[in-house]
């Protein structure tokens, strides 16, 4: 099968979050499964450029990623040179995967997709949520709905949720949905820990008991609610760790005004290989107390490590945590919160035995497992009726 995926940025760049790595994950895994994958991407990485070919196909893991570079409106991803490509390529593809919204190369992927008949999968990646548009940029987000992404949504051939949860977020929206495919994302297996681990790291791993949060600093987190939950407890650090999206100073602030600045550690920076597994490794237990999140790609990782793990509602993946007795799923307000945080400090036996059942049951989410399932879809939507968004019968 010929599968175009299209997506803002990509791979290699590591500060740009789990979407990314769960695209690539996803696309190696099909390329391996004997499939002619290819990306369509920008050159954005972060506040500048990726260091490769422009408009050459880059061979990474058996997929083929072609950059093109945003000559202006690097907020929309506008790059002229994808769309041209677009046009002499997408006639001979058997499917498009179009990853997350409100961005320029989606709306241009989608367009030629619709004009050449072929059918393609639209995956939001946790961006069409009500609640969320209406805290960040509500004006301009809702605009761009009415203009361009219902359209898009409404005549995919399907929608890829990674969640129950997402799924049920997109229904609110009252649109004429296509076929909703809810298929979760996977995680590697865990790197080696033999490597360089800096001083800030070693640091924060020698003190315990360690609750870990682990991924991008930002509000959409939950941290604020962490902090004031830590708050609440009497032992153990809380380590804070990940890249920074201008919110590190907020929470220092914050952890100020609690009075708990001497039992929380800051790092703000992205932590990938031996330095992430040693952290997980030292964890007692690990927090994502996200207010929204479509998935929740390191809550399988620190399962996936024996980690017990903490979540709230709002976090997508936290049904798996709640079937497999993986750890606890506690709403968000301070009280609920920090008693989670305390009973698994407490009961060491509770805390080994959760974390048990997480590495068995988080075993299941491989990649080959979940690119079987998206090739069932792509196979399942060749077909010509769905090709402009016709609803997909319901045994489809």
């Amino acid at each position: 099968m010929r599968i175009l995926h299209v997506v803002p940025t990509y791979f290699p760049a590591v500060h740009h979050g789990g979407p990314l790595f769960t695209v690539h994950g996803l696309c190696r895994s099909l390329a391996a499964r004997g499939h002619e994958v290819q990306v369509f991407t920008t050159n954005i990485d972060g506040p500048g450029i990726t260091p490769t070919p422009i408009a050459t196909p880059v061979d990474l893991d058996g997929v083929q990623i072609q950059y093109f570079s945003c000559p202006l409106i690097r907020r929309l991803y506008w790059a002229p040179a994808l769309g041209r490509a677009l046009h002499h390529t997408i006639g001979k593809l058997d499917i498009v995967h179009l990853h997350t919204v409100f961005l320029w190369p989606t709306w241009a992927a989608a367009s030629a997709a619709r004009r050449a008949r072929v059918p393609y999968v639209l995956s939001p990646r946790g961006m069409l949520v009500k609640d969320l548009i209406a805290r960040r940029s509500r004006l301009a987000k809702s605009t761009w709905i009415h203009l361009i992404e219902r359209s898009n949504v409404e005549r995919a051939a399907a929608v890829h949720l990674t969640s129950q949860l997402e799924a049920t977020e997109l229904e609110r929206f009252g649109w004429r949905l296509p076929r909703l495919a809810t298929i979760p994302n996977a995680v590697d297996e865990p790197s080696s820990t033999k490597g360089n681990i800096a001083s800030d790291v070693a640091a924060i791993t020698s003190e315990q008991p360690l609750v870990l949060f682990l991924g991008r600093l930002t509000w959409k987190k939950g941290l604020d609610r962490l902090l004031h939950a830590f708050a609440r407890t009497q032992s153990g650090i809380l380590a804070v760790v990940g890249t920074d999206e201008n919110f590190a100073s907020k929470l220092v602030k914050l952890a100020a005004e609690l009075r708990i600045a001497n039992r929380v550690r800051i790092l703000p920076r992205t932590v990938i290989g031996a330095e992430k597994e040693r952290l997980f490794a030292a964890a007692r237990l690990f927090v994502l107390p996200s207010y929204s999140e479509n998935f929740g790609n390191t809550v399988l990782e620190a399962m996936r490590r024996g980690v017990p793990v903490v979540v709230t509602p709002e976090v997508g993946a936290a049904q798996i945590v709640q079937e497999s007795g993986a750890g606890l799923v506690v709403a968000g307000e301070p009280e609920p919160l920090s008693a989670a945080i305390r009973l698994l400090i407490a009961d060491l036996g509770l805390a080994r035995s959760m974390g048990d059942a997480g590495r068995r049951h988080a075993a299941r989410f491989t990649w080959d497992h979940i690119a079987m399932q998206m090739e069932d879809l792509y196979n399942n939507l060749k077909h010509p009726v769905y090709a402009c968004g016709a609803r997909a019968p319901a045994n489809a």
